[in-house]
């Protein structure tokens, strides 16, 4: 292979490897199931960008964004999609992912005190107690139930979670080894 020939192959690895790159960092950044405010209802509703199309319109530029799916949809599936202008300016702010992480932050285990951190996500995730003191995984809860839902809602850490689950869905496996005084 010549020099010339090497070279021309250097620079169209390199172009591909840009190209690759710019496509992998538009895809994360706006994947992900997303919390935006509905600027018709001014209430919060639950979307996710087309993240592939986003990914390949950042090639030109600034990336395109359109939804592809919303909470309110399909009633309101023709609506202009104005929410997108909150997900452009703080993509990673409506970001679920994020909001739980920010809520989880410094906070402890309603059940045995442990602190749930960031490092615990690694893994295993942790999970939230509603008001009946029942443990339930944060991906049953819905987008645009969010913020109402961690409002009234206490961290679980994931030992505590599926320790309750398993006495909760099979307490015929559990023994009870407490001390019992006489």
């Amino acid at each position: 292979m010549s020099v010339q020939a090497a070279l021309v192959v250097a620079i169209a690895a390199v172009f591909l490897a840009i190209v690759l790159g710019r496509l992998a960092l538009a895809w994360r950044r706006y994947r992900g199931q997303r919390v935006i405010a509905c600027p018709e209802t001014r209430q919060p509703a639950g979307v996710m960008v087309d993240a592939g199309h986003a990914a390949v319109t950042a090639l030109g530029g600034a990336p395109e964004l359109r939804l592809s799916s919303c909470s309110r949809w399909p009633e309101r599936a023709g609506c202009g999609q104005a929410c997108l202008g909150q997900i452009a300016a703080a993509p990673e702010d409506c970001l679920v992912r994020n909001i739980l992480v920010k809520w989880y932050e410094g906070k402890t285990c309603a059940s045995c005190g442990r602190a749930v951190g960031q490092d615990e996500w690694l893994a295993a995730q942790p999970a939230l107690m509603g008001a009946d003191g029942v443990s339930f995984e944060w991906s049953r809860i819905s987008a645009d139930k969010l913020q109402e839902t961690l409002a009234a809602a206490k961290p679980v850490c994931f030992a505590c979670h599926t320790a309750g689950t398993l006495v909760r869905e099979h307490p015929e496996l559990v023994s009870d080894r407490s001390c019992r005084s006489a």
